[in-house]
Parts: C-alpha cells; sequence; structure tokens
C-alpha cells in the first residue's frame, strides 16, 4: 500500500505577507491574463497576503497599468503599481541637482517620471544634459540612440530602467530594454546603472511601500526576477507561465535559484501546487536515477507518498532533479533525462525534460 503525503504546509500566501509580482509573463501575457490568477491572487488577499506589481517594464504609468490590471480581473490601484522610471527617476535625483537637464531615451511615462523628481527632460545631445536615462519604447530608432550616445561619450551619467534582453508577448520573444541598451554598450564601451531587476532599488522600493516584513519575490525570470531575488536575500517563487523553463532551473548557476517554483499562481495559495528547492534538503524519496548511454534514467520509487494530483508529482520530481543537479560540478550534463517507468515519463512531460 502506497502510504499517504503528509499533512500540506501552509500556502506560501500565509507564510509571507507581501507577495512582490513580476507582470510580464507572470500575470499576463501578451496583454492576455494567465488562466488562474485572478483567482490566486483574490485567495492571497484573503489570507492576508498583500500583492505589489513591481514591473521592469518602463513603457506605462502605474494608474494605466493598474487599469489594465483591473479589466483583466486582476483588481488594482496605482499604488499597489511600481515601475522602474520610477526606481530610475528616484537614482538620478540622488546623484544630480535639481533642475539638472536628462536627455529621455523612453515613453512619455519616463519623462514624467523624471520631472516629478524635480529634474528637466531633454531629448538632443545639445541640451547639455548630465545624464542619460534609458527606458523600453516601442518608438525608439538610431536618431534618439545617436543623440545619447553623443551625451554619453561628453560624460554623462547613464541610468537604465532595466536590462531584460527580450519581453514575453503572445507572439514570443521580442527586444526588450537591454537589447536597445546593448546598442550603446557596444557604441561607447560603456555600462549604466541600473533601477530594475536584477538590482535591488525597484525591490527595496516596494517592500517600504507596503512595509513588509516578509516578501516573497515572484517572477517567471531567472535573470531578473530570480537574480534580484536571491541578491537581496529574499525568497521566491517562479512559475513556468513565461521566460524560463523547468530545464532552466535545473542548470541555474547559484545567483540565480529559485525558492519555490509552481506551474502558475496556483502555487502561491495551494502548497500541492509549489514546491520548495534547496540543495542541502535531504534527498526526496519519490525517484531514484541511475546512469544510461542516453541520458539520466528516472524511475519512481515503489513506495513513493501519493499525491494530489499530476502536477504535483511532476512538481516532487523537479525537486529531486534540481538537488542532484545543484550538488554537481557540472549540472548541464544532468539535462538529458530518460524515463524508467510511466510515472516518471508523465512527469518528465510534464516538466518538458523529456519522456
Amino acid at each position: 500500500m502506497i502510504p499517504a503525503a503528509p499533512e500540506a504546509a501552509q500556502p506560501l500566501s500565509r507564510q509571507f505577507d507581501a507577495a512582490l509580482l513580476d507582470l510580464d509573463g507572470t500575470v499576463y501575457l501578451g496583454g492576455v491574463v494567465i488562466p488562474e490568477v485572478p483567482a490566486a491572487l483574490e485567495r492571497a488577499r484573503t489570507d492576508g497576503m498583500k500583492c505589489v506589481f513591481v514591473t521592469n517594464n518602463a513603457s506605462r504609468p502605474p494608474a494605466v497599468v493598474a487599469d489594465i490590471l483591473t479589466a483583466m480581473g486582476v483588481p488594482a490601484t496605482a499604488e499597489a503599481v511600481l515601475t522602474s522610471p520610477e526606481a530610475a527617476a528616484d537614482m538620478l535625483a540622488a546623484a544630480h541637482p535639481a533642475g539638472s537637464r536628462v536627455l529621455i531615451l523612453g515613453t512619455q511615462h519616463l519623462v514624467d517620471c523624471v520631472r516629478a523628481v524635480g529634474l528637466e527632460p531633454v531629448h538632443t545631445a545639445a541640451d547639455a544634459p548630465v545624464a542619460v536615462v534609458q527606458g523600453l519604447s516601442q518608438e525608439l530608432g538610431w536618431p534618439q540612440l545617436a543623440e545619447a550616445c553623443i551625451a554619453l561619450r561628453t560624460g554623462a551619467d547613464w541610468v537604465a530602467t532595466n536590462i531584460d534582453a527580450t519581453l514575453p508577448t503572445d507572439r514570443g520573444m521580442l527586444p526588450g530594454n537591454g537589447s536597445l541598451v546593448a546598442a550603446l554598450v557596444t557604441a561607447t564601451g560603456l555600462h549604466p546603472r541600473v533601477a530594475g531587476k536584477p538590482e535591488r532599488p525597484l525591490l527595496d522600493t516596494a517592500i517600504s511601500r507596503v512595509s513588509s516584513q516578509r516578501p516573497l519575490v515572484v517572477g517567471d525570470r531567472l535573470d531578473t526576477d530570480i537574480e534580484a531575488a536571491v541578491t537581496a536575500g529574499i525568497p521566491s517563487l517562479m512559475p513556468l507561465t513565461g521566460v524560463n523553463s523547468a530545464a532552466d532551473v535545473v542548470t541555474a548557476p547559484a545567483a540565480r535559484r529559485p525558492t519555490h517554483v509552481s506551474f502558475d499562481l496556483r502555487g502561491l495559495v495551494d502548497p500541492t501546487r509549489a514546491v520548495e528547492l534547496a540543495a542541502t534538503s535531504p534527498a526526496p524519496g519519490s525517484w531514484s536515477f541511475d546512469t544510461d548511454p542516453a541520458g539520466t534514467r528516472v524511475h519512481s520509487s515503489p513506495g513513493a507518498p501519493e499525491q494530489p494530483h499530476e502536477d504535483a508529482v511532476a512538481l516532487s520530481l523537479l525537486a529531486a532533479v534540481t538537488q542532484r543537479a545543484w550538488q554537481s560540478d557540472e549540472p548541464a550534463a544532468l539535462q538529458i533525462f530518460v524515463a524508467g517507468d510511466d510515472r516518471a515519463r508523465a512527469a518528465l512531460v510534464r516538466l518538458g525534460l523529456g519522456g
């Protein structure tokens, strides 16, 4: 007889007092809300968790983002949305006197944020800006990059709202602000200071805004959301709904390893739909591995605890696989998996790790 699973732990929404939520790839994708998100966030709030939407996206002001979220069935106020241009403007204000000129590469929201902290937005190098601030704009082109290049070569400070190389959309991954920042890095040999994730300013501002004592970073990107959490020493939840996959988690370097993983945001409120990953935890008893010429062969253990659903089975395998990989000197060598039985095959397929 298969033993029953141990009593479920408290959901993350009761373990932490605030969720610092990414947007693109976490709450919505290509302008469409991700299934299960509205109900999950409603339940999280019922559990007493504060929800702060912390986004690297620099193109829209908080009030517009809040209206978009509300229309998607995720009620939000402007005060619950924090964008990277706000953090970037604060960084510039801390470094330059009031009235200083700042060359803007970005949308009107970035202009408004710079003006709100007492600095003067300009758009050409001829205006002698003391700084350049760069955020994503779909209208940005060579003429604007050229003005910034001239200003940077004369010694202007440079702040980027974020350095996300890509932007997830319903059409796939498109160029993000980091790709445009890279053009100026190539042209000048310089590197900007960064306001958004994976740097700390955006998270620190969010934590302060809601007076959180036990925050949880929630996001789909290892190189921004999760790295920011690791840098700040904050636990994280990575839903597999956006940029990075389970395979990416398996081979993630120490600076980009999430604390918890789920298939979607139900993992925030349902402990059976999230798994805690830890390189030093005891080996999970549900799975065993052996070497196979075709890859790492995975077997389910006969005495494994019964799981409430297939996603829980797959997540338990992910915990076992990541533990093995993270303790290995060559985690990339463990990327090829071969199923040793039907249960293992179903879990590997669900995780996108083979089968």
